[in-house]
């Protein structure tokens, strides 16, 4: 199954994904209504609406979606903290934030909860003015105790290690007054002043309850029912738990006027139903159950997406371009566990991937192959490492494979001159190269253990996509074993990192940032619940993440994230898999209307909820 990797502040996922960060004005601090990463906002002060939205869109109506990101019930309303499923789009839908994004411009931010921002003349604080009219859904003010409280909350004990990672380089935040906060960072770093902006800010009466069993105020893990209080523009409404919930718009909601959410949030209610798996999923598209899906598969999308409400046109399918990066969505192979800390037994592995093949005769030539970790996007290296790369790659050229010295590594071909057969000859001499040898029809290291891994997965359908591969590997005497697992098991196994292979999609970025450190970072690495799966723990790649985060100039931000994909891509941690540069999506032309065109940098299913509206 394709997991993606959600991210903790999910419902300002592209300004994580972007990683923006402040226009350092080199006189003074200042104020603004908005900020760049690099050059000039697109939409000055005084601007009424995003561009992309229909500011006249009429409100009512409803939208009924699946989220693909569930496969299973929710048994929470907290999405922060760590054990439990939250229901789909609670983040998004019910907590505002300092800052917004606009979806057709890359790495920019505007002020919602915060009605302007100064940057210290240093760089090392950055000050929010909280908007006088912002409101919680109870009605009281959101106030600057209010983002301290959620500040300390998501920094304690009870929440996902992942926010840790992303605010280990924020030093603190003050309380100036009453609607006024200070962010303090410990060195000057130009993604940090919108990572705060993307810090959810919930109210401290969520949760502000005593535990009868205890008889002491609950701590937020203990804060699992109770309906979140936030500040955006949907409400939770009806829930049949394991079956759907639904959020209601707020007709009162405190920022439907602000140019950043003009246009936006038009449905009366979003609800989101759940299906035992995709089969059912689709059935319910085609029955009318369902007004939007998004398909990640090709073969759905080819043969299994019609029937008569298609050929009558009440459904429609649609391929809308993006410019998104490609991401890396990736086999990930847990380095904790041998032999999978061999780096030539992990290149071997992905020589055993037969993509070409896959992609005609299953995905309907659907697909574009993975990339590295920065694929269509600046980051994204080429040929060999330019000087500036050098300079930061040389001091670690004993701890780094020598391939990240050499022209920027591909995923293996097997069209043209190259072959399925050339690439299992090549795996065969790196296996005996790490010891290990074919006796007996299986693969085996000098203590007679044969070589048998466990692919594990949340769905039995996953299966039909990993077995070119899990023959492919037979043929080297490998064994790989196929294991759906509950989902509920799968992800307590995937957070206690109890697994050799998995499966996730990540999302891209343009301007990768301390979200990195999560995924590939040594602290994150002996960390449960972090996102470094594969276990990477290298000081090397540590340095380049915080060179990256800490650049000052673009010409050394782009040194750093190249030098870190070559040095990730040649460590072969992740066998890179596919993408795609459409969205595929299946929706009700009878009930809902869109804008003409999708932002260019719009995550699907997310730029329905947010600007689509009901038909009369």
């Amino acid at each position: 199954m394709r997991v993606t990797r959600p991210r903790p502040f999910s419902h300002l996922a592209a300004v994580l994904c972007a990683a923006v960060a402040l226009a350092v004005s080199s006189s003074a601090a200042w104020a603004a209504h908005g900020y760049s990463l690099w050059g000039p906002l697109k939409y000055p002060e005084g601007f009424t609406h995003f561009d992309y939205v229909n500011p006249t869109a009429p409100k009512g109506g409803e939208i009924r979606l699946v989220s693909n990101q569930r496969v299973s019930t929710f048994d929470k309303y907290n999405p922060f903290t760590m054990r439990g499923s939250a229901p789909a789009y609670v983040a998004e839908l019910m907590f505002d934030t300092l800052l917004s994004v606009a979806l057709d411009e890359n790495g920019s931010g505007y002020g919602l909860l915060a009605q302007d921002a100064a940057l210290a003349d240093d760089g090392l604080s950055i000050t929010f003015r909280l908007r006088d009219t912002a409101r919680f859904h109870n009605g009281d003010p959101v106030l600057a105790a209010d983002v301290k409280h959620s500040y300390d909350t998501l920094m304690g004990e009870y929440t996902s290690p992942a926010f840790k990672t992303l605010l280990q380089d924020v030093a603190g935040l003050d309380v100036l007054g009453e609607r006024t906060v200070r962010f303090r960072f410990k060195s000057p770093n130009r993604e940090l002043p919108l990572v705060v902006g993307a810090i959810p800010v919930f109210s401290r009466a969520w949760g502000d309850t005593v535990d009868p069993k205890t008889g002491k105020r609950k701590t937020f893990d203990q804060v699992v029912s109770d309906i979140p209080i936030g500040s955006g523009p949907y409400k939770i409404g009806p829930v049949r738990f394991g079956k759907d919930i639904t959020y209601v718009r707020d007709p009162a909601y405190w920022a439907r006027d602000l140019p950043v959410r003009r246009g936006t949030a038009n449905f009366d209610r979003v609800t989101v139903k759940i299906y035992k798996d995709s089969t059912a999923r689709l059935e319910a598209m085609k029955a009318g159950e369902i007004d939007l899906m998004r398909f990640n598969s090709a073969g759905d999308w080819a043969r299994r997406v019609n029937g008569k409400r298609f050929d009558s046109g009440e459904l429609v399918k649609g391929e809308f371009s993006h410019r998104l990066p490609m991401g890396f969505q990736s086999y990930i192979l847990n380095t904790r566990r041998p032999p999978l800390d061999d780096i030539r037994v992990r290149e071997a592995l992905g020589l055993a991937v037969d993509y070409e093949w896959m992609n005609r005769q299953m995905f309907y030539n659907a697909y574009q192959r993975v990339e590295g970790l920065f694929g269509n996007t600046d980051c994204a290296p080429q040929g060999h490492p330019a000087p500036d790369e050098l300079a930061l790659l040389e001091p670690w050229r004993k701890q780094l494979p020598p391939a990240v010295f050499g022209p920027m590594v591909k995923a293996p071909r097997t069209d043209g001159e190259n072959s399925l057969r050339g690439n299992l000859k090549r795996a065969q001499a790196l296996l005996k190269e790490a010891g290990w040898t074919v006796q007996n029809g299986r693969l085996r290291n000098a203590k007679g253990d044969a070589m048998s891994l466990v692919y594990l997965d949340s769905a039995e359908t996953g299966v039909r996509v990993a077995s070119p591969w899990i023959r492919n590997l037979n043929t080297l005497g490998i064994e790989l074993i196929f294991r759906p697992v509950d989902y509920a098991l799968y992800q307590q196994r995937v957070r206690n990192f109890e697994f050799d292979i998995i499966s996730i999609n990540f999302l891209g970025t343009h301007n990768p940032g301390a979200e990195y450190a999560d995924l590939f970072g040594s602290k994150a690495a002996k960390t449960p619940d972090s996102g470094n799966f594969a276990g990477v723990s290298s000081p090397a790649v540590d340095a380049l993440i915080s060179r990256m985060t800490g650049a000052r100039t673009h010409a050394d931000f782009l040194a750093a994230c190249r030098a870190l994909d070559r040095t990730i891509s040649s460590s072969h941690y992740l066998i890179p898999q596919w993408t795609s540069t459409t969205h595929r999506m299946a929706y009700s032309a009878r009930r809902l209307a869109h804008p003409k065109d999708m932002p260019p940098y719009a995550q699907g299913e997310t730029w329905a909820v947010d600007t689509w509206w009901a038909k009369p």
